[in-house]
């Protein structure tokens, strides 16, 4: 039996087609059985999806574009971070929805339904199905979305319905900031308004899992104007949302930035917990704001203090390590909001340090998401345990 579990390759080659050889050789093993790549929106994905399909032609390559690359030497730009997962380990199926806006319930659970199917009729050395139908414990669902699509809510509820109670987590695919270039990869092609649903199933242990770095509560808002299915809030406390949220910052409106919004983001109070509505840009036309997620009229938005970027992920994580020993991979949606803290505070070398320990692997996202549940300015991935019941 193969000992290759997952390999996580990383090029920093700036030529799309030499960084595909230069991930294909750091993959070559005769056992990888599946390949999930994400890689930066400045690449001509043209080449790259030609490059990857011709050097991948007999495996099953998943992807999608980024906000920037987690690998386990620290953050990345202008890169591709790919994971090859053993055909002896895990047994993995895919899938791509081209319209998330026509995807309903029904549509959902054939997905699903496919996907088991797919993922049964593949033989593990390790067994892990003796059943006809896949184990919920033994499978987890992870989904790549678009990242501009406006559509994850809707694709996600329909999902969470169908999955029955499947983990699921996820990312929505980025772009090197223009809010513009974002796409997921599967069969060849990269896409846009669409998505990948990815099921795995193995014998390793594994736990999904999120976490954020939400202190406490300040100051309230009031969403009084917006445009629901665009994200975009015309008016706070009834007044121009990005005027209203720069006075409480005591800032003016022309140093509203991305960075800002990631120091200062709002949320919104759920079953007594807090979700940050991330703001993705000011609309300088209407000094109006829009959102990674969904927003309403009428909810009240805090202004919210953070803490350690770090306090509470190296908990979790040492948490897992305790239950489940120490990983072989733990796979990453990151927010995008949380890289632009770390480089504002010039946290690199921490990141880098947490990402070797824990065998960290994965993107710089839109948005996050974990059964259902979409979510911002959060790290949501899987940590899968390094030893399998073989």
């Amino acid at each position: 039996m193969s000992n290759i579990k997952t390999i996580t390759a990383l090029s920093n080659l700036i030529d799309a087609q030499l960084a595909c050889e230069d991930i294909h050789q750091q993959l070559n093993n005769p056992d990888i059985g599946f390949i999930l790549f994400y890689c930066s929106s400045a690449y001509s994905l043209n080449t790259l999806s030609k490059s990857m399909q011709h050097l991948f032609s007999d495996v099953k390559v998943v992807g999608c574009t980024t906000a920037g690359e987690v690998s386990h030497d620290g953050n990345q730009a202008h890169s591709i971070v790919a994971i090859g997962f053993s055909a002896s380990y895990f047994s993995i199926s895919a899938e791509l929805v081209e319209s998330m806006a026509e995807f309903d319930l029904l549509e959902a659970q054939q997905t699903i339904n496919r996907l088991s199917e797919q993922c049964n009729s593949k033989s593990l050395s390790t067994q892990v199905n003796t059943q006809s139908n896949l184990q919920s414990d033994k499978t987890f669902l992870l989904t790549l979305l678009d990242g501009l699509s406006f559509e994850e809510e809707h694709f996600l509820a329909a999902l969470n319905s169908a999955a029955a109670g499947i983990s699921h987590f996820g990312g929505s695919a980025g772009g090197d900031d223009d809010l513009i270039n974002t796409h997921v990869y599967y069969d060849g092609q990269f896409f846009q308004q669409a998505a990948v649903v990815i099921m795995v199933s193995s014998s390793f242990s594994f736990e999904v899992f999120s976490c954020d770095h939400i202190n406490q509560p300040k100051d309230k808002l009031v969403v009084t104007e917006v445009d629901a299915h665009s994200r975009t809030v015309y008016e706070l406390n009834a007044e121009p949302a990005a005027q209203e949220y720069a006075r409480l910052l005591n800032l003016d409106i022309k140093d509203l930035c991305p960075t800002v919004f990631a120091l200062n983001p709002l949320a919104v109070k759920v079953g007594g917990q807090y979700y940050i509505r991330a703001i993705q840009k000011v609309n300088p036309a209407d000094l109006s704001l829009t959102f990674y997620c969904a927003v309403d009229v009428g909810i009240v938005l805090t202004v919210v203090e953070m803490g350690d970027i770090f306090g509470t992920l190296t908990d979790k994580l040492a948490q897992l390590t305790l239950r489940y020993g120490k990983p072989q991979l733990v796979l990453a949606c990151d927010c995008v909001l949380r890289r632009l803290e770390i480089d504002h505070k010039n946290l690199h070398h921490q990141a880098q340090a947490l990402n070797r320990e824990y065998q960290i692997a994965g993107f710089n996202s839109y948005g996050e998401h974990i059964n259902g549940i979409h979510l911002n300015q959060t790290f949501s991935g899987v940590y899968i345990a390094g030893d399998g019941d073989e």
